[in-house]
């Protein structure tokens, strides 16, 4: 069966994007996606080097745009301005590709995202022909606000970046996929496979994860049990879960017992 990851008109085998921050080198980085079996990674303009300086390592050395859709994100950025402006550099880096991930962070205790800014920001992108995946919080009237103004992906975190909590508010979750028409990717805090399978249980299209892989103590098994806690998630979202009870129900019959 045919079941595929579709963003802004482009499809992925994988539901799983990884970010490529916090290995211990850009050798660690390509070995932990690879074995992640992700097609999407993000790339921190303001802290990773595509080119912008030719003494130092290259991440598309290692990552090559040929074989990874390369997502761009702001992190790092605080106001709407400074995303934007992140953007525009990695799409004139990037060789005029418009899709970028969009993160506008209030401050730097939370990395909570500031809403404000981020509409701000998302309006002004899009406006500018910009493909939008947008981190934001998991408001369901954010999330749909954001869907009208364009963006292709709504983003909402599961808990503070790089926490590891997991998802702590699924029903928010559930209310944002009820209510969507653009795939709905859960970001920031999934700490171990697990949390994975659970966002994708609930619907969601996929997830985005860098510190649960970069920070265990092997990224690159975790890289796989990630890559199988997707599909496996994923699989058992098609299939449908049986209905909750509160009370037992017998697994074998109840008619014709031996006396």
């Amino acid at each position: 069966m045919d079941d595929f990851l579709n963003i802004s008109g482009k499809t992925y085998k994988s539901r799983l994007l990884v970010g490529t921050g916090k290995y211990k080198d850009f050798q660690e980085t390509r070995s932990a996606i690879e074995a992640s079996g992700s097609e999407i990674v993000t790339v921190a303009i303001r802290r990773t080097n595509i080119g912008q300086d030719s003494s130092q390592p290259n991440i598309l050395d290692f990552l090559s745009p040929d074989k990874f859709t390369i997502l761009p994100n702001t992190a790092g950025c605080y106001s709407a301005e400074q995303a934007i402006r992140t953007c525009k550099l990695a799409r004139e880096m990037l060789g005029g590709k418009n899709l970028v991930k969009l993160e506008v962070l209030e401050d730097k205790e939370t990395l909570y995202p500031n809403m404000p800014e981020t509409l701000r920001a998302a309006k002004d992108l899009v406006k500018d022909g910009f493909k939008v995946m947008v981190y934001c919080s998991d408001d369901p009237i954010q999330a749909k606000e954001l869907e009208r103004l364009g963006c292709v992906s709504v983003m909402p975190l599961a808990s503070p970046i790089g926490s590891g909590l997991g998802i702590q508010n699924p029903h928010n979750i559930e209310m944002i996929l009820s209510n969507a028409d653009v795939p709905i990717i859960v970001d920031a805090g999934v700490g171990t496979a697990s949390d994975a399978s659970i966002a994708m249980e609930l619907g969601c299209a996929g997830v985005l994860m860098n510190t649960a892989i970069a920070k265990a103590d092997k990224p690159i098994l975790m890289a796989e049990a990630m890559k199988k806690a997707v599909e496996s998630g994923r699989q058992a979202y098609l299939a449908g879960r049986m209905k909750k009870k509160s009370l037992a129900s017998a697994s074998s019959p109840e008619k014709g017992l031996i006396e």
